[in-house]
């Protein structure tokens, strides 16, 4: 599911370019590429393992996503490849990582973050896999993992105050959803589990699932696939102010995945009906860019 983030611009004296949008068809096991009007699209990656998040490195001209696997089979992993599918590596291997799913990448501190579902962790490495380590830990074993408000979803980082934001999305359609918040490095003399500094930003959500934040404008997005009418939805709050959340987008078929353009003013969503869509950042000029595909899950976008 996607972080999903917009990668930095490159210097240009001209308008800004379309950008390429790189998503996830979770059903079909896939990962395609296309403009962000839907056209020039194509499938660089097959053989995927229930693909969840991703994020592009535009700099290094690499993609970075999560496969999901199977919770009983403990078979999550996540990889890595050059944006036409080429040197395709695995880079976290299959029971490092439970279920992971939304994946961001903070370039300042050359760290991918994750969520790992089932797992009940958030977690991070370095961009090749190495030093993979837990900061936050909700819960451990069989008994906490049938309590779906531990599961972690979405993920993302803000590097100027050096916090991390996650989901917790609850049972399907139950009303109680998190999302939470803690400094990047665990206190002194605590561990992933036991850390006191987390914080809840906002609870009693439908089912929030994956988080994209515009760092201009100091604004938390996210997806939220529980019941309308504040489900099914996008969203948005400040991150330095105390607000209640403002619904920009509703009637997703399930909504997953986002990404910002924030220089261009426009957001995509992804949803299980299998639809993209783009609009303003407000939720305003909302069109539908593909419709009728497998189940998406997440999605990025880079200026490349």
């Amino acid at each position: 599911m996607i972080l999903v983030q917009a990668a930095r611009m490159k210097a240009s004296s001209k308008a800004i370019s379309t950008g390429r949008l790189f998503l996830l068809e979770f059903s079909a096991d896939r990962i395609q590429s296309m403009n962000p009007d839907g056209s020039d699209r194509g499938t660089i990656l097959t053989n995927c393992h229930r693909p969840d998040g991703i994020v592009v490195d535009a700099d290094e001209g690499r993609i970075f996503w999560t496969n999901m696997g199977i919770d009983e089979l403990d078979d999550g992993s996540i990889e890595s490849a050059n944006l036409d599918g080429s040197d395709r590596k695995v880079i976290v291997s299959q029971g490092v990582t439970r279920t992971p799913k939304q994946v961001h990448l903070d370039k300042e501190s050359g760290k991918l973050y994750w969520s790992d579902r089932e797992g009940m962790r958030v977690m991070r490495a370095n961009l090749d896999g190495s030093q993979v380590e837990t900061v936050v830990e909700t819960g451990r074993g069989d008994e906490d993992r049938r309590d779906r408000t531990r599961w972690c979803v979405g993920i993302t980082v803000d590097p100027k105050l050096r916090k991390i934001y996650w989901t917790q999305k609850g049972p399907p359609k139950g009303g109680l959803g998190r999302i939470c918040r803690a400094n990047v490095d665990i206190p002194e003399g605590r561990s992933a589990a036991s850390r006191s500094d987390i914080e809840v930003v906002f609870d009693n959500l439908p089912e929030p699932v994956d988080l994209a934040l515009d760092l201009t404008n100091r604004l938390l997005y996210w997806t939220d696939r529980g019941d309308p009418p504040r489900g099914n939805s996008v969203n948005r709050a400040p991150i330095d102010t105390k607000a209640a959340p403002e619904i920009l987008i509703t009637n997703l078929m399930e909504g997953i995945g986002i990404a910002l353009d924030v220089p261009a003013n426009r957001m995509f969503i992804t949803d299980l009906g299998g639809s993209v869509y783009s609009a303003n950042l407000d939720g305003t000029n909302q069109r539908n860019v593909l419709s009728g595909q497998g189940y998406l899950t997440g999605i990025a976008f880079a200026e490349i």
